[in-house]
């Protein structure tokens, strides 16, 4: 089916000043996210005055970024340019690859293409997030035609671990750009939907100008297993575990992976029930629209599962990478409503670790063995297999495309390095090969070699609850200060000469003061008394807290090598004097 999009703009009538602009017009490939890293995937394509942008993903930030939960690309570049922006489209629904869109779409009002299940997916977070945006979303299929602007646009299908991914061929003045999405080549899928070798093939035949190729699995020697092996591991641990509760644990988004563990539950006569805000919702979308097949006699909901037997239910639930507070994770607190975990109970985690997150999965994994609970993972059995393509796969990918330059996508800097390798091992020449970081321009024009010079602005943006910005200079700083140093709070009434009218109060908190704290403390008054004395007269508000910082900080330094927060907090009482120009804590929060 070919689609050709209207355009809500039109720019220059003038026919021979378009025709110039076109014969002139270079041909840009810019990513904003994803390279040198696992998530936060956004890459731009640009002929002349249009963009299209492919996902716009976030990331799960580490343990260095306190309180902070999510980070999405910073669209600055398309922010300036946003007349340009044509579209956005979506390769498959994981969040590396969906999620930075209520940031993205509360600033650019685009349309978004994606496939069914993708767009459900999205359809969902945006309602919750931003129930008030209405975007408009434009379903696509494999085999689709799509043209937006210069932009012809092929949707090709390929496996990957949720359904309905897909490649992206784009062809455009100046040569056809393969973007492969997620994938693996995957003979045996679940669902029956194989990576399209054909369109693949087709597409390298009319000769591609650049690929840009999932790189995730690059250190991956060999062929990654079909999913389809996850079957027979269920069926040998139901076997195993007859008389248990059975716990299972995996990626909510993992539609496959669900369907075989329901599939295992359907054969040795189960129940099953499902656990945590985002399985629960995945599982709805997913059997409204076809894409899973359970039974709804089999489905327990949660306030029912202690009226079933042990031996007779499976709970799926989310929390395999050890979130805080995933439904897994709850449970291993003793912390959730519906299931107090036991001997009786066998946990099956049905995912590996994501990098990063190895202590959270094994804190879990420790507290469920303490239960008494029998805890199946990866290091013991195959329990899970990648959704992305190994070193073999890859060089497939290559010979099948055989594009003329090619740029390694989607991973860390090292898995990009690897896969250029594998670039040149199949033939491709080391010259041909870019190995790009984020904000780096690639450059094609009807002149020359590509060029690989400009930068634009790319980077991080902090997402902490509802508030967005660049939180790491001092909203970071002062966090980490807060958690390794402690805060020491000192709070006076002043009269309008500055002198004390009450007794100064010292309140720590995470502070360690030596044995003789009181010493301290008194310590700390005198030197407060000492600094209102010297501003005796010229009364500053700002001056005599900056200066009780810095005599408080030598103390503190000096007697317990602490480098905790100091905040003075005085109030001013008397004529003249408002509340809100009294409370200097703004300055600090």
């Amino acid at each position: 089916m070919a689609v050709k999009a209207s355009r809500s703009r039109r720019r220059n009538n003038s026919s021979g000043a378009k025709v110039g602009t076109v014969r002139s017009a270079q041909l840009k490939f810019i990513p904003l996210g994803g390279l040198g890293e696992i998530g936060k995937n956004m890459y731009v394509l640009q002929y002349g005055d249009d963009i299209i942008v492919i996902d716009s993903g976030l990331m799960f930030p580490d343990q260095e970024l306190l309180g902070i939960d999510f980070i999405v690309p910073d669209i600055s570049y398309l922010e300036a340019n946003r007349e340009k922006v044509l579209g956005i489209l979506l390769t498959h629904g994981h969040e590396d690859h969906t999620g930075a869109l209520p940031y993205v779409l509360s600033r650019l009002n685009v349309p978004i293409y994606g496939t069914r299940l993708t767009l459900g997916l999205v359809g969902h977070k945006l309602e919750e997030d931003l129930p008030a945006l209405k975007p408009v979303m434009k379903e696509v299929r494999s085999g689709d035609f799509l043209e937006l602007g210069p932009f012809k646009i092929r949707f090709i299908a390929v496996s990957h671990s949720i359904p309905d991914g897909v490649a992206l061929s784009i062809e455009t003045p100046l040569g056809r750009v393969l973007h492969t999405g997620d994938f693996k080549l995957d003979p045996t899928p679940i669902d029956g939907r194989v990576t399209d070798y054909g369109a693949l093939a087709a597409e390298g035949d009319k000769g591609i100008l650049l690929l840009a190729s999932d790189s995730t699995n690059a250190e991956r020697k060999g062929y990654t297993p079909s999913e389809r092996i996850i079957s027979g591991t269920l069926d040998h641990l139901y076997r195993n575990y007859r008389t248990r509760r059975l716990i299972v644990s995996s990626f909510a988004s993992n539609v496959h992976r669900i369907q075989q563990v329901a599939d295992g539950a359907q054969h040795f006569n189960r129940k099953i029930a499902f656990l945590g805000r985002s399985m629960v919702r995945n599982v709805e979308l997913a059997r409204s629209l076809g894409y899973l097949d359970i039974d709804e006699k089999m489905i327990v909901q949660a306030e029912d599962i202690g009226k079933i037997p042990d031996n007779q239910l499976v709970v799926m639930t989310t929390g395999s990478q050890g979130e805080p507070f995933s439904g897994l994770v709850m449970m291993s607190r003793g912390d959730h409503r519906q299931i107090t975990l036991g001997e009786r109970d066998a946990i099956f985690i049905l995912a590996s670790a994501i990098p990063g997150n190895e202590k959270l999965i094994n804190n879990t994994i420790n507290r469920l063995f303490a239960l008494g609970c029998e805890v199946v993972y990866e290091q013991d059995r195959q329990t899970h297999v990648s959704g992305h393509a190994s070193a073999e796969e890859l060089k497939i990918m290559l010979n099948l495309t055989r594009p003329q330059y090619f740029v390694p996508i989607h991973g860390e800097y090292r898995h990009l390095v690897r896969h250029s390798q594998l670039a040149q091992e199949v033939g491709i020449p080391q010259r041909n090969i870019f190995v790009m970081t984020n904000g780096s321009v690639l450059t094609f024009s009807t002149r020359g070699k590509p060029r690989l010079k400009d930068k634009v602005q790319a980077g991080a943006v902090l997402i902490d609850g509802n508030a967005v910005g660049e939180l790491k200079s001092f909203v970071m700083r002062e966090r980490w200060d807060l958690a390794e140093e402690g805060i020491v709070i000192i709070a006076g009434a002043l009269d309008e000469d500055g002198s004390l009218i009450a007794p100064l109060e010292i309140e720590t908190r995470g502070v360690f003061l030596s044995d003789d704290h009181e010493k301290v403390k008194q310590e700390v008054r005198t030197a407060v008394a000492r600094v209102l004395k010297e501003h005796k007269g010229a009364f500053k508000l700002e001056a005599v807290s900056k200066a009780v910082r810095n005599r408080v900080r030598d103390i503190l330094r000096r007697r317990n090598s602490s480098y905790a927060l100091i905040v003075p907090v005085f109030s001013v009482v008397g004529k003249g004097s408002h509340s809100s120009d009294n409370w200097i804590e703004k300055d600090f929060f």
